[in-house]
């Protein structure tokens, strides 16, 4: 009984911090590897460690990048791996991402288009 009591004790503790790989800081869950592979390749992993959002807009980042930043495009269970990743480990958080930038204020678009 008392080994039953001293499990269920430290069981919450060993399970509520995720591991973070060292090198790049991202969280060690499913998917993790494609998230290294394809976003470190062009930029530092913090950027992406430091963003929160829901699987739609990662998938709109995602989106942006391959049409402005010449991301490459992923097989198809690659994009869902890194989307559900993505979603699972870095959801939205209040007052994390600061409000889209109005078109008109966009580079290479006329300011007083709106």
């Amino acid at each position: 009984m008392r080994a039953v009591l001293l499990l269920l004790a430290v069981l919450p503790f060993s399970t509520a911090a995720a591991e973070s790989d060292p090198a790049t800081g991202l969280i060690k869950k499913p998917g993790w590897e494609h998230v290294r592979v394809h976003c470190g390749g062009c930029h530092s992993h913090a950027l992406v460690t430091s963003q929160r959002a829901d699987r739609q807009t990662w998938l709109d980042i995602i989106r942006w990048m391959q049409a402005t930043q010449n991301l490459w495009q992923f097989q198809p269970e690659v994009e869902t791996q890194i989307l559900d990743y993505l979603a699972a480990n870095y959801p939205p958080q209040p007052n994390r991402r600061r409000a889209p930038i109005p078109q008109g204020l966009m580079p290479g678009t006329d300011p007083g288009v709106q």
